[in-house]
């Protein structure tokens, strides 16, 4: 087996990571660098930066991915109405291709000759990771401590870290598995594994429960630009404060929350919570938009092409010739796509109160019941015509079929 030298760690300072940093040295005798991507997860960084240090780590880089994130992964998976298994709304998908790209751009800078992750060997996020490395960086070895440890469970992972004095952010009380970024906090594990009904409320940690949301209906305008949100009641706003202010006011009135059964790339179902505020809102009013500026046959087929999207982000193809290909299609079905939608949110529900754009195919004198110039009701006799030719066709067919019928007698 060829030695490790040096081997870039994304580190988060959860359980699995926290670990790792041990685990490396006294298994690969190699340095290890801790990369915290900071792609809005709140985190105390100089406290993370400490503990990785106090772990063993030789160097710790905290890189700040906040508008990146954003500019460059969310709003093109917004655009695409990227949604995977018509629910679930990708924050940790998306979350994994721009924490792999700038752990191999940190190895590369360093001389580093391997990359690590603490991503189990039954989830999707050791996919998206590696396929990530395999794409930007081939020739740097990739070390998964999950797939190669006797560690066989949480609790076992605690043990190591109450052996090593680590301190980790998970007790045996609470064995949910979090993960938090600016689009959304997901929650995996612990009574959920056995649990398929509603989540306990003590899940949830970013939304207020419905119950206990405002009687009262708000409403929030939200402006986009070519298919990207820019402004919120009139004001503008940058990607990072837009976010941030649609997360709070949404998990006020309790939206937000999924509770999910998806499947895994890797043929596992999973069961597991999901708290994504603004991406709730920026998703409907969006397609709200995009139902009023593109025609039929373009807003068909991009469903189509979401749907695909959604695959590709959620196996981890983000850096795939596709993914870009589809990023050309969209980006072109975002030129009109500019517009307001007014959201009205109550006690968890959103509801559409108005929508408005300057490209905006919706002619009010065309849609109306009253006949007008636009169009000319008799003109749909010759299309219905050409459209049931082959119905005719067939029905005809048919029933020749059923008057020739062997062993049939005729009525006399």
């Amino acid at each position: 087996m060829p030695k490790v030298n040096r081997v870039v760690l994304a580190y988060s300072g959860g359980l699995d990571t926290s670990i790792i940093i041990p685990w490396l040295r006294e298994n690969y005798g190699c340095e290890v660098l801790a990369m915290i991507g900071d792609v809005g997860q709140g985190d105390d960084y100089p406290a993370l930066r400490r503990k990785a240090l106090a772990s063993g780590a030789r160097k710790v880089l905290v890189e700040d991915l906040r508008q990146e994130f954003i500019t460059d992964y969310l709003w093109k998976a917004l655009q695409a109405g990227a949604i995977y298994e018509g629910k679930y709304l990708l924050g940790t998908s998306l979350a994994r291709p721009i924490l792999a790209k700038r752990q191999v751009e940190i190895a590369l800078r360093e001389g580093a000759d391997a990359l690590a992750h603490g991503c189990t060997g039954k989830g999707n996020d050791q996919v998206r990771f590696e396929l990530a490395f395999k794409a930007l960086a081939p020739q740097l070895r990739v070390i998964a401590p999950w797939r190669e440890w006797e560690i066989q469970s949480r609790e076992d992972a605690l043990e190591y870290a109450r052996r090593h004095h680590i301190p980790v952010p998970v007790t045996r009380k609470d064995l949910y598995s979090r993960d938090q970024n600016l689009w959304h906090l997901s929650h995996e594990g612990g009574p959920l594994e056995t649990k398929l009904g509603e989540p306990p409320e003590d899940a949830w940690k970013l939304t207020r429960s419905p119950a206990r949301a405002p009687h009262r209906e708000t409403s929030v305008t939200l402006g986009f630009e070519r298919g990207v949100p820019v402004a919120i009641n009139g004001r503008p706003m940058r990607p990072i404060h837009l976010i941030e202010t649609l997360n709070h006011i949404a998990s006020e009135n309790g939206v937000g929350r999924t509770d999910l059964v998806e499947n895994r790339l890797v043929g596992i179902k999973s069961h597991g919570a999901y708290e994504t505020p603004a991406g709730t809102l920026l998703h409907a009013a969006h397609h709200e938009l995009e139902a009023l500026c593109l025609d039929r046959e373009t807003f068909h087929y991009k469903q189509h092409v979401a749907l695909r999207y959604a695959e590709l982000v959620y196996y981890g193809q983000w850096f795939t010739p596709l993914r870009e290909a589809l990023d050309g299609f969209v980006e072109v079905t975002q030129r009109n796509v500019t517009g307001v939608v007014t959201l009205g949110l109550r006690k968890g529900n959103v509801r559409v109160l108005d929508r408005r754009s300057p490209y905006s195919l919706y002619d009010a004198g065309i849609a109306a019941f009253t006949m007008g110039a636009g169009y000319d009701q008799k003109d749909a006799e010759g299309f219905i015509n050409i459209l049931g030719l082959p119905i005719r066709l067939a029905a005809a067919k048919t029933g020749l079929q059923k008057r020739s019928k062997p062993g049939q007698r005729r009525a006399g």
